[in-house]
């Protein structure tokens, strides 16, 4: 160990050793500490390198997807998120809100699965944009949609009887248009088509899967709620149509899915489609909302089921974590729970989300 010496031993020293060998152990013995605390620190150093690397050789590519107004709906405003091979860059959405990935950067791969994101009651297509960003990096091509009358820009069908119908019916008019209008329908494999859908996009999610809402006046829950629907429907307004099942989905991903109690007991059993069930915390459902739903339809759904509770986690804790502005013009979606680090949670939440859709549709394909 070399110790701090007085002037006088300094002095003796450089009598001693005026070639130097003294001051060249202390050196020599330094050197080795720092090169031991650095041979500690290797694998963290290595790690951080490789991740850094990672980041910078790929992103989430971003560019536009509109589908067309028809007989059967109104235009459909979408973002399509793919795997890119450039690195990322912040890119300014709007009112404050951030998107990171790169415009019309070249799709990396072909016949890559296909995922569908379904918002929630007032949603818009950004709303899960860093889940969509995890998924495209993990070899996907994920679509987010404005379901056309309830977003936040349109809340004209917002909790009608209407939206009942047309949230699963916009779902399968995305997919026909990504699978054929799309210019670059082909880098995408039909066979492997997946949904995510939260709180109203997930009672879009279980509608287009196969489950079968019960629609009709006189449905004990909808007696005494106020829900639009449930009020037209005892008014005795009925559904514009049948609700539409896409079968070419393969697997999906439910989130906090309202309303549930159109499914009565039994209406889920029949499904086939692999689902995941995430569920917000009940204790923090001062919101009105967290923890609502998944549990109401969790033994409802065939086994085995993949169900995800998350402790302390509010309803929009899902949605992606807030720029500063964004916390100041949404404090109520911004808000988590004391200790709870959105952040964190998505990142763990997409890790399970990439090995689910992984297990159920495959890796991408080799390029």
């Amino acid at each position: 160990m070399c110790r701090k010496r007085s002037p006088s031993q300094r002095r003796r020293a450089a009598s001693r050793a005026t070639n130097g060998r003294s001051s060249g152990r202390c050196f020599r013995k330094r050197l080795e500490v720092g090169q031991a605390i650095a041979m500690r620190h290797l694998p963290l150093m290595l790690s951080a390198l490789l991740l850094l690397g990672l980041s910078a050789a790929q992103a989430a590519g971003l560019r536009t997807f509109d589908v067309p107004a028809g007989p059967d709906g109104p235009a459909i405003r979408g973002l399509i998120w793919h795997p890119c091979a450039e690195p990322p860059h912040e890119i300014d959405a709007r009112g404050g809100r951030a998107f990171f990935g790169v415009n019309d950067c070249p799709i990396v791969g072909d016949k890559l699965p296909f995922i569908v994101i379904s918002h929630g009651r007032r949603g818009w297509l950004g709303g899960h944009h860093d889940t969509a960003a995890a998924l495209a990096d993990a070899g996907f091509i994920v679509l987010t949609i404005n379901h056309p009358t309830d977003t936040e820009r349109d809340t004209s069908g917002t909790d009608s009887l209407a939206v009942t119908v047309e949230r699963p019916a916009d779902i399968k008019r995305a997919i026909d248009y990504a699978l054929g209008g799309w210019p670059d329908a082909a880098r995408i494999d039909a066979e492997r088509i997946g949904l995510y859908g939260f709180s109203w996009g997930g009672y879009t999610g279980l509608a287009a899967i196969g489950a079968t809402p019960d629609l009709r006046k006189g449905l004990p829950t909808c007696q005494t709620s106020s829900l639009r629907a449930c009020k037209e429907l005892e008014a005795g307004l009925v559904p514009s149509g049948p609700v539409v099942r896409d079968p070419r989905i393969k697997a999906a991903i439910i989130v906090d899915p309202f309303p549930v109690f159109f499914f009565q007991s039994g209406s889920l059993k029949g499904l086939t489609v692999p689902v995941q069930l995430w569920s917000s915390d009940p204790a923090q459902n001062g919101d009105g909302l967290s923890g609502c739903c998944a549990a109401a339809v969790k033994d409802e759904l065939p086994s085995p089921l993949d169900y995800h509770f998350v402790k302390d986690a509010r309803h929009f804790s899902f949605l992606a974590p807030c720029t500063p502005k964004e916390t100041e013009k949404f404090a109520n979606i911004c808000t988590d729970a004391p200790g709870f680090d959105r952040a964190a949670f998505h990142r763990r939440f997409h890790a399970e989300a990439i090995a689910f859709f992984r297990k159920h549709l495959g890796e991408a394909a080799a390029h």
